[in-house]
């Protein structure tokens, strides 16, 4: 069964659920009534909302290049939408069988430039253009060292199988751990599994190369700080100010999308994929992973189960920051990218080639 089959109804819930969180967090951190009226704890109020931007009229303005302004939030939604084809739910549910996933990912998530950069260009609106040009500035500085961050994952494990990667942090594929496959006072660690496989536990070195994944994601998702294409309190709404109704809902689906694309792929491959965080000890009952086998249906959803979890804390992460910091300046994203985040993932690439020739 195709992933996407999974997604397309997943991804349409999960912004519904994930807006009405975002709304909590805010409120929480920073001391906001929020929307409280509007249903129990104001949960109706994202359904309102979806209804009014379902009924309003789609406005497109008179000297906009009109074909290329109505096509570019399905481009930005259809670049998003495809990267979840790859992405491993399972043991069994690998997604396209590509053993070159990791690189299709990262060539796909650099095309939602291409829809931003044809939604400014066609509005016709000198915002919505600054906002288009932020983007491309903002997309070339952190795709060099968000492509090195994931290289370093790849140098430790040898391979561009996000399935691949996946297994080697359980206990599913029935091969030793590069790290932990040694015997203490008779067990071998990597038949425990759970917290301990995760890749960056196992190679510690990609502890800092998470953090600037991270930061980098945060560019390529165009969320604060670094939500300069946008930027609604000095551009309007950026490279979005034209659109309204159902075309800015699907802007912002593709934004949430992408928030859950990259925390999907920084669990893969930083944090133990779909494999459980809990150890194969007896009296645990929802560890006793080498029970199960590939293909069985307890198996399987608790791999969906665990995938998504992680992945939807990373995406809890992402609304933190976004309510915590102040949106960074134009000039300092560019030396923030280029003066330090790529030099320092430089530097871990380097380091993570020396350490996994010392761990052969």
């Amino acid at each position: 069964m195709s992933t996407i089959l999974f997604f397309l109804p997943f991804i349409l819930a999960y912004t519904v659920i994930a807006v009405y969180a975002e709304r909590k967090v805010s409120a929480f951190i920073q001391d906001r009534y929020g929307p409280m009226e509007t249903g129990s704890y104001g949960i109706l109020q994202t359904v309102a909302d979806l209804i009014k931007l379902l009924q309003k009229e789609d406005i497109v303005p008179a000297k906009s290049d009109k074909p290329l302004f109505l096509v570019a939030p399905f481009v930005l939604f259809a670049v998003v939408f495809t990267g979840f084809s790859v992405l491993p739910l399972t043991p069994t549910w690998s997604g396209a069988a590509m053993h070159t996933g990791v690189f299709l990912l990262l060539a796909i998530v650099s095309l939602d430039v291409l829809g931003i950069i044809l939604a400014g260009w066609g509005s016709n609106n000198k915002y919505s253009l600054v906002g288009a040009m932020r983007s491309a500035a903002q997309i070339i500085a952190y795709e060099v060292p968000l492509t090195l961050s994931v290289l370093c994952v790849l140098v430790i494990t040898q391979t561009l199988d996000l399935q691949q990667i996946s297994y080697m942090q359980g206990t599913l594929s029935g091969q030793e751990s590069f790290l932990f496959g040694i015997r203490s006072w008779g067990i071998r660690v990597d038949e425990i599994g759970g917290i301990l496989m995760w890749n960056i536990l196992q190679a510690p070195v990609l502890l800092p190369v998470w953090v600037i994944f991270f930061i980098t994601t945060l560019a390529e998702s165009n969320r604060a700080p670094f939500d300069l294409p946008e930027a609604e309190s000095e551009l309007v709404a950026g490279f979005q100010t034209e659109y309204s109704g159902f075309r800015w809902s699907v802007i912002m689906l593709s934004e949430y999308g992408m928030m859950l694309l990259v925390s999907i792929l920084g669990t893969i491959l930083f944090f133990g994929s779909w494999n459980t965080p809990l150890p194969n000890i007896g009296f645990v009952a929802l560890a006793d992973w080498t029970t199960g086998t590939p293909g069985s249906w307890t198996l399987e959803v608790w791999a969906i189960f665990w995938l998504l979890t992680k992945s939807l804390f990373f995406v809890l992460i992402q609304m933190w920051v976004r309510w915590t910091y102040p949106r960074v300046r134009m000039d300092q994203l560019l030396v923030l990218g280029w003066k330090y985040l790529t030099p320092m993932i430089l530097f871990l690439l380097f380091v993570c080639g020396l350490y996994r020739l010392l761990m052969v």
